[in-house]
């Protein structure tokens, strides 16, 4: 090798433990250590660059989920990469990535819950699909919203018996039914790590079946799916008007619940709500557990929120995590990828979290969910941070307690809406303009006096804003 070779292979390893760096603070630790950890940097052939991988469970995991990821990350840094390719390297060991093999290792795991499992060996469960490491159990948070839902996952997931058939978990985009899947799927692979479980999407289901019927293939199809222990069909709705597919899996799904096989279901709606499915098929998946998702709530949100960070080993201030809690109310995924993208942000930048910062980052999401500002907005908002009830706002009381929030929603409705002070007055119960003008005079005084009024108002403000 020339003195040119060895500088030129030392600069692209020097960017490659870069690259691990970047990844490693983006993704947080547990994801790093069982998925990015493993990748070795084999090859470099003009603008491909080739990592290697020791099974190919490891291999379609990454290539789905990592590789435009790690290829945008090494673009950033060397604009001649444009592709990332997983291959596997037969010779490296894989022991790490199997099952354990005795009991008192399976009982220590599944009693501790401090990691998932590892993934299972290449040749079992091959129609399963991959289950993400992260979405355990013990990194599901619950609140009034999941609870009964999570209750029912921990049930099937600890019974030694079927107790109700399907369970069926549904609710809206990004707000936990995924997550529970998975979990049941590991604490059942860590607890009984000889029975056959598979998970997989409805739309892997049904590419597995259109595989067999083009490769005349269908009774290993039906042997491999209707002599499973468990089967998880995640987003059943996929499969809604697609009459073949629903026909097999009808069948698939009277079997096994004939013969006492747990069956657990996710959709976006509750069986009866699923449009383009049979209605034979419609009764079935509503005879067992009905389990439903609400949207988040503010304090659901902010202890997502307070986990994740814990995950991610991140000191984030609380005004941030509040801030976001208040802001990002669509979904889960969403509130985490924010946090994600902050948190990365400030590691590999070399800056401290902060409001301003925040807002920066996630100027273009927090922009995405731009609005116009209402006074019921802001009303609604404030009772919700001084914990009073909605009404107060537009009572009579003259306690401080309430007396102090309404100025504060007052005051806010004169520097965030284009309504008169009369217009306003008339929105909190029929109050004279004067009262708006003293409600607006005061707080301003008492941001002057009080560092930490200030900073409230501040919030609510950028909170409405923004």
């Amino acid at each position: 090798m020339s003195a040119a070779d060895r500088r030129n292979d030392a600069e692209i390893r020097a960017e490659w433990a870069r690259v691990r760096g970047r990844l490693r603070a983006e993704f947080g630790e547990a994801t790093y250590r069982s998925w990015l950890k493993p990748l070795t940097l084999k090859d470099v052939d003009g603008g491909c660059v080739s990592v290697s991988v020791p099974t190919r469970f490891v291999r379609d995991w990454v290539a789905q989920n990592y590789a435009d990821r790690i290829t945008a990350v090494w673009n950033q840094l060397n604009t001649d990469v444009r592709r990332i390719e997983v291959v596997v390297d037969a010779t490296r060991p894989s022991e790490d990535r199997t099952l354990p093999k005795t009991g008192a290792a399976v009982k220590s795991a599944v009693e501790a819950e401090d990691a998932p499992p590892p993934a299972p060996a290449e040749d079992r469960n091959a129609f399963s699909g991959p289950l993400d490491p992260r979405f355990t159990f013990k990194n599901f948070v619950v609140g009034k919203p999941n609870e009964f839902a999570h209750a029912a996952a921990r049930r099937v997931a600890e019974a030694d018996k079927v107790s109700f058939n399907p369970l069926f978990l549904y609710g809206g985009v990004g707000l936990g039914k995924t997550h529970l899947m998975h979990a049941i799927a590991w604490h059942l692979r860590m607890r009984e790590p000889n029975r056959r479980v598979i998970y997989l999407s409805a739309e892997k289901f049904m590419y597995q079946f259109i595989r067999a019927l083009r490769f005349k293939d269908t009774m290993a199809f039906k042997e491999q799916f209707r002599s499973v222990d468990v089967l998880m069909i995640d987003d059943v709705q996929f499969i809604s008007g697609k009459e073949s597919t629903q026909e097999e899996f009808f069948h698939t799904f009277n079997t096994l619940v004939d013969q006492n096989r747990q069956v657990i279901i996710s959709a976006d709606k509750s069986p009866s709500d699923l449009e383009g499915m049979e209605e034979r098929l419609r009764s079935r998946l509503g005879w067992g557990l009905v389990a439903d998702i609400h949207p988040t709530t503010y304090e659901l949100r902010l202890g997502i929120l307070d986990s994740k960070s814990e995950q991610l080993g991140a000191a984030i201030p609380r005004k941030v995590m509040e801030f976001l809690a208040h802001r990002i109310t669509s979904n889960v995924r969403e509130l985490e990828g924010a946090l994600n993208r902050i948190v990365a942000h400030a590691t590999l930048v070399g800056r401290d979290i902060s409001l301003e910062m925040t807002q920066e980052v996630l100027h273009d999401l927090l922009r995405a969910t731009d609005r116009r500002v209402t006074i019921e907005e802001i009303q609604k908002r404030v009772a919700e941070h001084y914990n009073i009830r909605l009404s107060d706002m537009h009572s009579a009381r003259r306690a401080r307690a309430v007396a102090r929030p309404r100025q504060v929603a007052m005051y806010l409705a004169k520097q965030l809406t284009t309504r008169s002070l009369p217009e306003i007055g008339r929105k909190f119960g029929g109050r004279d303009h004067t009262t708006v003008m003293h409600a607006v005079k005061k707080v301003e005084e008492l941001r002057s006096l009080d560092a930490s009024f200030g900073d409230d108002v501040e919030l609510l403000r950028r909170m409405l804003e923004n």
